[in-house]
């Protein structure tokens, strides 16, 4: 599947941010504005100004609305979800080739809010990927200890774990084990089977 660089860039960001989520095993990711910070500099978040308590609540929202996508039932619930994130955010498209990338599209208005600059940029990164049909590869990792967010890049929409962690190693590790302590239980089973009935034919014939 080709997606455009700015696109590929704006679900990264939509990646990331959903799986800052809190879950069972790791804390919210977004815990702070100092963690809402760090989150700008490490995706390289462009014309973000001073952050406070309220983009910090603005941002939760829209990552909230994020999630929702990856667990829409279809296309059509999906196209509902990113429809209100894009309008809320009120995208104003403007071409832009900032430090050192090659034209693009950025879709916040200028001097919109964090939140709304992640809602329209991320929003209408959903929407490539729902336009061209593509829906389901917006995925949960199957890990039954896991469920972060991931988009399904692979040619026949294989993909079934997320990459942040080893759920598939662990997973197919976990399937060989299965399978080779099945293996060295059977000849014993087979043996004990075997043996039993040699056992039982010796008792009926002295």
């Amino acid at each position: 599947m080709q997606i455009p660089h700015d696109t590929r860039r704006a679900l990264d960001v939509v990646v990331a941010l959903v799986n800052t989520t809190a879950e069972t095993d790791h804390p919210d990711g977004l815990a702070d504005v100092g963690s809402l910070r760090e989150f700008v500099r490490e995706y390289e978040i462009s014309d973000v100004g001073d952050l406070g308590v309220r983009d910090l609540a603005g941002v939760r929202t829209v990552r909230g609305k994020f999630a929702q996508v990856f667990g829409a039932a279809n296309p059509r619930t999906a196209a509902g979800l990113i429809n209100e994130l894009v309008a809320t955010a009120g995208t104003t498209p403007q071409l832009t080739d900032h430090d050192g990338y090659e034209w693009h599209v950025h879709y916040f208005a200028p001097g919109a809010s964090l939140g709304d600059h992640l809602a329209a940029d991320g929003g209408m990164a959903l929407a490539f990927i729902v336009v061209s049909g593509e829906q389901e590869r917006l995925r949960r990792c199957e890990a039954p200890d896991c469920r972060r967010a991931f988009v399904d890049l692979s040619r026949n929409r294989s993909r079934r774990y997320c990459d942040s962690r080893t759920c598939g190693n662990r997973l197919h590790v976990a399937a060989y084990r299965a399978r080779r302590k099945e293996a060295d239980a059977g000849p014993s089973e087979q043996e004990e089977v075997v043996h039993g009935g040699q056992q039982q034919q010796g008792a009926d014939h002295p």
